[in-house]
């Protein structure tokens, strides 16, 4: 980034490429636009996760569409936010000072605030407030990602032992997003908020136009591709399991793994069988190896999206992955589907996808099915939840109020 200075309401620089102030601020009509700030302090500082990009890519998208100010608390955020931006550095939002952010936020001039996650700190506020719940898989999986604090590890637990809480903090806010209509269903099945709940979905980002793939013959479509991490609720044991079935085939394992999990994990490979672990992979690398997979794998027992899905999709490689409404939903049914934790119906569903009609067909269907998803259609989606009125998309009937 080379940022160019600007001011905000209370003098605090804020930074950015440079714009006149009748993008910045200025509807066409002359009136003042609302000022909409992002949260984007839940971003990593090394590579994205699932909130993090979600977070990242619609910055990115509604900016085109309306301005913003990004939030962060850690320049080295600013490596995988994108560039353009206004941001502003205030607290972390584990800091004992989150209690006040809102005042901060008041004098920043915020109008809208959206937080990629259910959680902002402070207590009164004049600015319309837009939280996110992504899914509820803690609450029958409730083990904590382990990059959170200790203290925040055991709140976490505590927290989802009951869903009142949740109810509390989402009905700080104005309105709540989500990023699936299965999501969206438990939200509404559970009575979380009084708040109207929108869906706005996640989206493939950086991946080639489908007209630009083609077709790898290379002998590498034996290869079996997982993306995602190795939390317990994930059961990459049952994918280990079914390679003893497929012969032939070596499965990826492409996400950064804690030494003692892949140490785990390393133990119950079967013998003669091809499993790499690969700690991490650049972009590049998983779009190369994407496109030419036999498929895109996944055994997970529950989900609030699925976006490497709709990523093979794009690029026209078959899905085989455990039977769930989150799944059902995000691939249209343009998958193979196999009962959670059955190695052998996994084995079964990889074999199937091999025949030469099969897979074309699966192909077909899911680069059109992957085509309902973009990042600039879920920030049009957002834009009307943060300032009603703002856009009006046709999106097919998604992001309907419950």
């Amino acid at each position: 980034m080379s940022p160019v200075p600007e001011r905000s309401p209370t003098g605090e620089s804020l930074t950015g490429e440079s714009r006149s102030g009748a993008d910045l601020g200025t509807a066409a009509d002359g009136s003042r636009r609302p000022r909409v700030f992002i949260d984007a302090r839940w971003t990593r500082v090394d590579a994205h996760d699932g909130i993090s990009r979600f977070g990242a890519c619609l910055a990115e998208a509604l900016h085109r569409l309306h301005p913003v100010t990004m939030l962060i608390h850690d320049e080295r955020q600013l490596a995988l936010l994108p560039d353009g931006v206004p941001h502003v550095k205030i607290n972390s939002p584990m800091s004992v000072r989150e209690l006040a952010v809102s005042r901060r936020l008041d004098a920043l001039g915020a109008d809208v605030v959206f937080s990629p996650m259910q959680v902002i700190g402070g207590f009164r506020r004049r600015y319309r407030l837009v939280l996110t719940l992504h899914d509820l898989i803690y609450y029958r999986h409730p083990q904590p990602p382990g990059f959170l604090p200790w203290p925040v590890r055991l709140l976490w637990r505590i927290y989802h032992k009951a869903y009142w809480p949740q109810r509390v903090l989402l009905n700080r806010g104005d309105a709540v997003v989500t990023v699936s209509e299965t999501t969206r269903r438990l939200i509404e099945r559970h009575r979380l908020t009084r708040n109207p709940v929108t869906v706005v979905h996640n989206a493939p980002s950086g991946l080639p136009a489908t007209a630009d793939l083609e077709a790898d013959d290379s002998g590498g479509a034996r290869d079996l591709v997982y993306m995602g991490s190795f939390m317990p609720y994930k059961d990459v044991e049952t994918l280990i399991a079914g390679m003893r079935s497929l012969p032939g085939h070596r499965l990826h394992l492409l996400s950064r793994i804690p030494p003692a999990r892949e140490a785990e994990l390393r133990g119950l490979v079967p013998d003669g069988t091809d499993v790499v672990f690969w700690r991490g992979i650049t972009e590049a690398d998983y779009r190369a190896l994407l496109s030419r997979a036999a498929a895109l794998v996944t055994a997970s027992r529950d989900e609030g999206f699925g976006l490497p899905l709709i990523e093979a999709m794009h690029c026209g490689t078959p899905v085989v992955c455990s039977d769930l409404d989150i799944f059902r939903e995000v691939t249209g049914g343009h998958a193979r589907f196999f009962a959670p934790g059955d190695a052998e119906a996994f084995a079964a569903a990889v074999r199937e996808v091999a025949d030469p009609a099969v897979r074309a067909d699966l192909a077909h269907r899911g680069r059109e099915q992957a085509q309902r998803f973009s990042w600039d259609r879920s920030a049009r989606r957002l834009l009307e939840v943060l300032v009603p009125g703002s856009a009006r998309p046709d999106l097919d009937g998604a992001g309907d109020e419950v």
